[in-house]
């Protein structure tokens, strides 16, 4: 959430920031036109309040000096000044209530750095490496090599739950558990990262700290009898690890890597992707976060960025950083990179990692405070994240960059110690 300050002095910045968002529909003229009034009720309760301790005392002296009548008429507006304030504290709580609403549909705000930008189309490629495979064949999409090679089964998933699921079996099963494990590792003794394992299921106060709610609550599952929300990522979980706390300043930066299954409602267009493991309602990722000093996030931002692109490098398969402009940041980023991985067999980049940083946005809804030095006044940490990488788009492309002539897939060399010394799955 934004500061109420800064947007009560930055009132055109603000706008022709939610311009350049595409989001002139969020309710800005509300929130500050909500926050004037709640001002005007705790200035008009302030100066009630004063008048009553003020009346009270000189009700006592009017009935020691014998001024029984005025006491009394005195005492009858204390009454009624009472009843004000209790009507106005009613307002005031209906005012507050409303005002957070309307604060926790407002997007962030741009970092200067992001181009401006209507769509995804105007994103801006910031490098490419590696060189596109090239194949002395036709080379497969993974929908037909998974299911030749016995390890996606589409059918059977569909069977189970409907469509946008499947069954990995075998060693396709097994090729994504070693995946998982080798990225959890990579983080963890190379990159610096604290392991976690998170509840899959959390309280709705969870959503809200991370900006998944009020605004997105159709795209996630909710169980409405125990109040449970399935995580989309494990960017709720661990970013909320911290919720309503002061951290000690020497502590930052604090970083975290897990693995969780995300669970997501894919709202698609009709025909689009309908085919393979691109897009599910369940999935499953390791993902990265970080807490930061306001001063150090950008810096912490490049080196969670390059963490990531390290998965893509270490497996050889061809990826690009894209920066996304104004028209297609998210909800909660102030700046946001995609990492796509190359995927021959489907002729396309997939997104696998999306790396963001959202400034205070976070902080300032789940309450994450540091001390700068001891005895400093609290401010909000900067919190960002970004997958390490996503599954399945990571299996996507694996499969089709080191699929074989003769329909296999050459198991790369770092994976065959997670994959019990399997070189090739045929």
């Amino acid at each position: 959430m934004l500061d109420i300050k800064f947007m009560r002095e930055n009132r055109e910045q603000l706008l022709a920031a939610m311009v350049s968002l595409g989001a002139e529909d969020a309710p800005v003229a509300l929130a500050l036109a909500l926050d004037e009034r709640r001002r005007a009720i705790l200035t008009e309760v302030e100066a009630l309040r004063a008048e009553r301790n003020a009346g009270s005392k000189e009700i006592g002296a009017l009935m020691r000096a014998g001024q029984r009548a005025a006491g009394e008429g005195l005492r009858a507006r204390m009454t009624q000044i009472g009843a004000q304030i209790a009507g106005l504290d009613e307002e005031l709580a209906r005012m507050e209530a409303d005002l957070r609403d309307a604060m926790l549909r407002i997007p962030n705000l741009p970092h200067p750095s992001v181009p401006v930008g209507r769509d995804e189309r105007e994103n801006v490629v910031v490098r490419q490496e590696g060189a596109l495979p090239a194949f002395d064949f036709e080379p497969l999409p993974h929908w037909d090599l998974g299911t030749a090679l016995d390890i996606i089964d589409f059918e059977r998933g569909v069977k189970l739950s409907g469509t946008r699921f499947y069954v990995l079996k075998g060693a396709g099963a097994r090729l994504q558990r070693a995946l998982i494990a080798w990225m959890l590792d990579l983080h963890t003794t190379q990159h610096g990262y604290t392991e976690i394992y998170p509840p899959y299921m959390v309280k709705a106060e969870v959503l809200v700290g991370t900006g998944n709610l009020p605004k997105f609550g159709d795209n996630l599952y909710h169980d409405a009898e125990e109040d449970f929300w399935w995580i989309p990522t494990a960017e709720a979980p661990v970013t909320n690890l911290y919720r309503e706390e002061i951290l000690d300043g020497d502590r930052l930066p604090i970083c975290h890597v897990a693995y969780t299954p995300c669970f997501r409602r894919e709202k698609m267009s009709a025909g689009r992707d309908v085919r393979g493991i691109k897009r599910g309602h369940q999935f499953d990722k390791v993902e990265m976060v970080k807490f930061t000093r306001p001063e150090d996030s950008m810096t912490e931002l490049m080196k969670l960025l390059d963490n990531a692109e390290d998965v893509c490098r270490a497996l050889g398969i061809p990826h690009r950083v894209v920066q996304m402009c104004t028209g297609d940041l998210s909800f909660v980023a102030a700046v946001k990179y995609d990492v796509e991985m190359w995927a021959p067999g489907c002729g396309e980049w997939l997104e696998v990692s999306s790396c963001a940083n959202f400034m205070d946005f976070q902080a300032r809804r789940a309450n994450i405070r540091y001390r700068p030095e001891p005895g400093a006044r609290p401010e909000f940490v900067h919190t960002m994240n970004g997958s390490g990488l996503a599954l399945p788009r990571v299996m996507i492309a694996l499969l089709e960059t080191y699929q074989q002539a003769d329909g296999s897939i050459l198991i790369p060399e770092l994976l065959r110690p997670y994959m019990g010394g399997i070189e090739r799955i045929g």
